[in-house]
């Protein structure tokens, strides 16, 4: 399904709403762009449809679609998706593709458009084909499984039943509720030590497969000979059907008809009956019975499925673990492989995409209003997804030995490569460029450092500037650099073209003024300094960026600069300099250290923490006025203007001084990113301005160790920060602007902490992303000596190594595999990982964690204590599925989900069937959609400051927006979605936050990963939207899936299990499962006390969630015991006049008086026997309301009275 075409397509799905294209009738004062919006929302329309063999439809569309967007419905629609090759046509006239609609006379309300069949060509029939095959694999999951087309996996709907509809509520027998079933499988109880990997993807019943055609491939006949093309012959195909009838089809101009050829005879005359039809699927529904019955519940089953289970990604996203597929024969995917299908051939057949000039124009496109910047930003990010999903096709072409060398008499790790116009090279150190760097070590290093740097000028935007295409994939051990190709950059030397910067790393030096003029404008938000530099003449030359980086002026006219690689400052924590001595925060923590390469730079995010630090609040101390002026450095430029008198100047100074801001009279923080690069060279009168950016950049690395990492070790102790997994955690710590080599750092100030016990999550998490980041630098170099056809044994030996508690893990080596190494060694010249390298075979698993804990301190400069995995996994507390997790992710690993006995000491846990896949690891740009995220954030300052309504309406313009640039999938509109749906719950809505919850947790599976914490989240929101919806079924469901994936991403020794489980138990509680309830609680309690403290109010709301389980079970005195904590913990946190404290102890006296009534009704039984004439004791279960009402406390919904809402 096109990518795109889903706005306009979902409007035609019965079970997706629109509601949210709502126009907002936000405050006109709050922002210009509002008043704008306008301009995209005209009112819709209804046109009537009448296609071939049925009804005429209705169909709802608006002026700015194009007729393009009505043949993708109408190929998506039940009725009508088997027809691709048709016009529509408007009294006669055939309407024009690529025409908006409001351009189109005389169409208006309630015209009927016809669709016309229209004669087939070869490229329409090869159209036809590939959409019948798309459509009869519309619910197989093998595209999601093989990461192919942007598919992706969601598991949702087996645990909701398809749509969240009415299913999953409590059926009322008689009075009675019907029990429901709600015991969680063994694995899911509370202290499990079971991590089964089955269940990470159940079974869908929707995907068992069901047989339209056992074959359609291409016929051997193709192409047509001459005489028959004149009789309109196109191709042939051949089919075999369910009831084994083997066919022959010619595809003609006409449509597709029965001809009377056989495997091994030509007869290309029409069979009799020839049954001619315009559709192939109307011919295979004449001559299969079988074929017509499962297409017709195919499709059923294909437009009931939720459409974001089946949209395109904008991203490739790939799944770790995969069933064993069988592999079918599919001729799409034959031809795809077989045939030069570079980018988007069936749009533009036999052409390769100008990459760079898309890449360029879109940026170019003009950006003066919101519909023109909206049109802007869509385009940059569509092109730029399609140049991400080419880019790492062909840099796996380049590595799989698909693509031939420019260079091919060079060594293979020399070699460079041109393919689909994008010129891919590897990231070793060619011809010793990076000799004085570091070697190999700084050229896997660069593109990242490069792609940073692109990141970044293309963020700040600046016309007449231009980055060009960057991807960056790791795959099989190599780094590959895909970049788009600068017009003319081939047909030239480098030393001519480049007419700004150095290609010798400052040996020599130019610059131009116009190269000058646009990078003065990414200075200020770059915060880099304009500086002189020494030419090899002694002149000086003036920079506005690193030395590295070059100017060319490409033939298109265009200004283009590459090799950012040195954007940002050096870090110098890890770049000891002769005679430089850092700040004594750095000093003391043992900086500087030895690194691998010499670029290691300070991110991005340190830099502007670094300034902000520096400048707000500045305190500015004045005498005369005896104030304290709060300089905000966004007004920096009022301050000169305020102080008139000499006195206040000099104040100003100083203080401009004192933070080191490159100008007298503004705070202007900059640096100089050629500070310390070997081989560049100052003039003698700037020294005491390089003085002054040395010790600016010393500073820098102090605030990275002595500011940063506190903040972030605090963040998580008072858990605003929550990491649950590798990737999560690494997020945080970048965001703070910390780069992952500072791991090991971050751990020792973990470790040091006198509160150690309460982040012993983080500590944990942190050491398996070590110990995994460790094996994965290992396996990179340990994947190149590895020839193709030994990939999926020297895997899955290396696994066994890492993970595996056998010992003696021996590789196999199958003899026919080393006799065809012999006849191998006369190929002269091989792929890159052609060697007859057997090397790999030899690793044992000790010598393996002996590299590990080598890796972790020569590089995190950490003492790992652990000679292999099982000492690991008791030291440190690890899982070895997350582990297993955790490097299969990292390295693009696909495992066959099975279950792995990685305890055994008699046999190892992987064989090499076990490895299914090995994917590429990409990195690129994310084009941003900047006008959304403004509204985005306007909404969530307005939901912050109590205006829920102005928010909700903002953020659903944020969510349009968003869709209008980024398609219908994409990592922010799920936060949209999710910050929608807590808002429609909020304000009572439940059945709309239920709809936009279920989106965010389908788009979050099939963006982020099936597993991914962000995932966890989100079905835990929708769990809880389940209950309030009375679905207590499906809420539990959720739950328990939910624990599951948490316990294979960090396992249950997590301060979020506390929040997940006390769900649980509520729910359970809700449904009158005590004792279950309690086990989930107890643990929620224990877990809480462990991270939050004894005496934190979450553990006194803990403890009354207990209590309230065991008043329902009449054990009335732990009952009280538990609420008798709780009420000590409120009394001596926020006193006794407090609300918690009064509920707390009238609540108390309650279950005393019950306590008594118990024991007064126990010692009437026991005195008068079987007499005793009893009370009947009250013990009603809770209701729903209380349940839901502690569930909104847990999970920090606070509600407010509607009054203040409207």
């Amino acid at each position: 399904m096109n990518f795109y075409s889903f706005e306009k397509t979902k409007k035609h799905l019965p079970e997706a709403d629109s509601k949210q294209d709502g126009n907002a009738d936000a405050d006109p004062a709050e922002d210009a762009n509002e008043q704008e919006v306008i301009v995209i929302q005209d009112t819709g329309f209804t046109v009537k449809i009448q296609a071939p063999g049925t009804e005429p439809f209705d169909l709802q569309v608006s002026p700015q679609e194009m007729v393009q967007e009505i043949h993708q419905v109408l190929m998506d629609r039940e009725d009508t998706c088997h027809r691709t090759c048709f016009s529509l046509q408007l009294d006669g006239n055939v309407l024009d593709n690529f025409a908006e609609l409001k351009s189109i006379e005389g169409l208006q309300e309630g015209s009927l458009l016809k669709v016309v069949e229209e004669p087939y060509t070869v490229r329409e029939a090869r159209i036809h084909v590939r959409h019948i095959r798309d459509l009869l694999k519309s619910l197989d999951p093998s595209d999601a499984y093989n990461g192919v087309d942007c598919n992706s996996l969601s598991f949702l709907s087996v645990f909701t039943d398809g749509d969240l509809g009415d299913t999953g509520k409590r059926k009322k027998k008689g009075n009675e509720l019907e029990q429901i079933d709600c015991t969680p499988p063994e694995h899911i109880l509370p202290g499990s030590k079971e991590r089964p990997l089955v269940p990470l993807q159940p079974q869908n019943k929707d995907w068992k497969p069901m047989q339209c055609l056992k074959v359609l491939t291409m016929s051997g006949w193709n192409p047509p000979p001459g005489n028959r093309k004149m009789h309109g012959d196109l191709m042939y195909l051949y089919i075999v059907t369910v009831e084994d009838r083997h066919v022959s089809i010619t595809a003609s101009t006409r449509g597709f008809y029965l001809n009377q050829s056989t495997t091994y005879v030509f007869n290309p005359k029409p069979a009799n009956p020839s049954f001619l039809s315009h559709s192939l699927v109307e011919l295979l529904s004449q001559i299969s019975a079988a074929f017509k019955k499962n297409f017709t519940a195919l499709q059923k089953k294909r437009v009931q499925r939720h459409p974001f289970e089946r949209i395109a990604t904008p991203f490739q996203v790939y799944s770790w673990t995969a069933p064993q597929i069988d592999h079918a024969m599919d001729c799409v995917r034959a031809e795809d492989a077989y045939t030069s299908r570079l980018g988007y051939e069936e749009h533009i057949p036999g052409q390769t995409r100008d990459w760079n000039e898309e890449l360029q124009t879109t940026r170019e496109l003009s950006r003066k209003n919101l519909p023109e910047r909206l049109l802007r930003e869509r385009a940059i990010f569509k092109v730029h997804s399609d140049f991400a999903a080419a880019a790492m096709r062909g840099a796996m072409a380049v590595i799989d030995g698909n693509v031939m060398a420019i260079n091919p008499g060079e060594e293979t790790r020399m070699q460079m490569f041109i393919w689909n116009n994008i010129f891919f090279s590897l990231g070793f150190d060619v011809r010793d460029h990076y000799r004085e760097l570091g070697g190999d070590a700084a050229a896997h290093a660069a593109p990242t450092n490069d792609l940073n740097g692109v990141r970044a000028y293309s963020a700040v935007d600046v016309e007449g500037l231009y980055t060009l295409g960057t991807v960056v994939v790791d795959y099989r051990g190599y780094r590959v650099t895909a970049q788009s190709i600068i017009p003319g950059i081939l047909e030239r030397e480098q030393e001519q073209s480049v007419i700004y910067g150095s290609i010798d790393f400052g040996k020599t030096v130019v610059s131009h003024p116009k190269y000058l003029e646009l990078l003065e404008k990414t200075s200020r938000p770059l915060k880099v300094q304009r500086h002189a530099v020494l030419n090899e003449k002694d002149t000086a030359v003036e920079l506005c960026s690193s030395v590295e980086c070059k100017g060319i002026i490409g033939n298109d006219g265009r200004h283009y600069i590459l090799d950012l690689l040195r954007t940002f400052p050096p870090d110098l924590n890890y770049l000891p300099v002769e005679g430089e001595e850092l700040a004594p925060e750095s000093q003391k923590l043992g900086f500087p250290r030895q690194h691998r390469h010499r670029l290691a730079c300070l991110r991005q995010e340190l830099i502007e923490a670094f300034v902000e630090h520096r400048l707000v609040p500045l305190h500015i101390f004045d005498q005369k006025y005896s104030k304290t002026l709060l300089v905000n450095w966004m007004h920096f430029n009022i301050l000169c203007n305020i102080f008139t008198d000499p006195k206040s100047r000099e104040v100003v100074l100083n203080a401009c001084k004192a933070v080191g801001s490159i100008s007298n009279t503004s705070f202007d923080i900059r640096f100089n990113p050629d500070i310390f690069s070997p081989g560049v060279r100052f003039s003698d009168d700037s020294t005491e301005d390089i003085q002054k950016q040395k010790q600016l950049l010393k500073d820098a690395a102090a605030f990275l160790v002595s500011c940063q990492v506190p903040s972030f070790v605090k963040d998580c102790l008072d858990h605003s920060s929550l990491p649950m997994d590798g990737a999560t955690m690494t997020e945080g710590l970048h965001q703070r602007g910390i780069n992952m080599r500072y791991l090991g750092t971050v751990l020792e100030f973990v470790d040091n902490m006198p509160a150690k016990a309460q982040l012993e999550h983080i500590y944990r998490i942190g050491i398996g992303e070590l110990i995994t980041r460790c094996a994965k630098h290992i396996f990179k170099t340990y994947l190149q000596g590895v020839e193709l056809s030994a990939l999926s044994a020297a895997v899955s030996h290396f696994l066994n190594c890492l993970l595996s508690s056998f010992l003696d893990a021996v590789a196999h080596l199958p003899a026919d595999e080393l006799v065809s190494r012999r006849k191998n060694r006369k190929r002269r010249n091989r792929v890159p990982g052609g060697g007859d390298n057997t090397a790999w075979a030899s690793l044992t698993p000790s010598e393996l964690w002996k590299n590990i804990t080598s890796e972790a301190q020569s590089y995190y400069h950490f003492n790992l204590q652990c000679e292999s995995v099982d000492q690991a996994v008791e030291k440190y507390g690890l899982q070895k599925i997350t582990l297993l997790r955790e490097i299969s992710i990292k390295t693009g690993i696909q495992i066959l989900i099975k279950e792995y006995n990685f305890d055994s000491r008699h046999k190892p846990a992987f064989t090499e069937e076990d490895i299914l896949n090995i994917f590429p690891v990409v990195k690129h740009v994310n084009p941003k959609a900047s006008d959304a995220f403004h509204f985005f954030q306007s909404g969530q300052a307005k939901v912050q400051q109590g205006f829920l309504k102005e928010g909700c309406e903002l953020i659903s313009e944020a969510l349009n927006l968003f869709n209008n640039v980024y398609g219908a999938m994409h990592v922010e509109i799920c936060a949209c979605l999710r910050l929608l749906a807590r808002l429609n719950y909020i304000m009572g809505d439940h059945p709309e936050a239920l709809s936009n919850q279920q989106k965010a947790v389908l788009m979050s599976e099939r963006v982020l990963g099936i597993e991914h914490p962000n995932t966890i989240q989100e079905y835990m929101h929708l769990a809880l939207y389940c209950f309030a919806n009375g679905q207590l079924s499906t809420a539990l469901k959720l739950l328990y899936r939910a624990r599951y994936l948490m316990l294979v991403v960090c396992g249950e020794d997590h301060p979020e299990m506390a929040l997940l489980d006390s769900n649980i138990g509520l729910v359970l509680h809700g449904v009158m499962e005590y004792d279950l309830s309690l086990r989930f609680l107890e643990n929620a309690l224990a877990i809480n006390s462990k991270y939050h403290g004894p005496r934190s109010l979450k553990v006194a709301l803990s403890h009354h969630l207990v209590a309230r389980v065991y008043e329902s079970k009449a054990e009335f005195r732990s009952a009280l015991q538990h609420e008798k904590e709780g009420y000590t913990i409120y009394k001596n946190q926020v006193g006794e006049a407090h609300e918690k404290t009064k509920e707390s102890s009238e609540y108390l006296k309650y279950l005393t008086q019950q306590a008594v009534a118990l024991q007064r009704t126990m010692n009437e039984i026991y005195k008068n026997g079987s007499n005793a004439s009893i009370m009947p004791l009250k013990f009603t279960a809770p209701s729903m309301a209380s349940v839901l009402e502690q569930l909104n406390i847990i999970n920090g919904i606070i509600f407010i009275p509607l009054s203040l809402i409207y």
